[in-house]
């Protein structure tokens, strides 16, 4: 099992950058499929990023490359570098890990950190 702990959210001037940050305690964290999640109000919650047990990433098309999914030496801090923010990024942004490979995973992972809030000023 993982805790996961999230923080670097809060407000953001449109154009500027933000990085997210999501400290795991418990497992090795490099043995889980790690991810970065987005929910809009009123929307699905989506999948902006993974990481996988190999290290290999992947990324929402309409990210358009502004985001990043990296790890920290040691392994167990995600961090989620965003650029360009833009209003539309505005929402809850969530870290999660299950200990499946991505690829079973889909959205249906097992741990979850407690979501911050992004917000984007124009």
């Amino acid at each position: 099992q993982v805790q996961l702990v999230e923080s670097g959210g809060g407000s953001v001037q449109a154009g500027g950058s933000r990085r997210r940050s999501c400290a795991a305690s418990g497992d090795d964290f490099g043995g889980y499929c790690k991810a970065w999640f987005r929910q809009v109000q009123g929307k699905v919650r989506e999948v902006l990023a993974t990481s996988e047990h190999d290290g290999s990433t992947t990324y929402a098309d309409s990210l358009k490359g502004r985001f990043t999914i990296s790890q920290a030496n040691p392994k167990n801090v995600l961090y989620l570098q965003m650029k360009n923010l833009q209003p539309d990024d505005t929402g809850m942004y969530y870290c999660a890990a299950d200990p499946r490979w991505c690829t079973s995973v889909k959205t249906d992972f097992g741990y979850w950190g407690q979501g911050t809030q992004v917000t984007v000023s124009s």
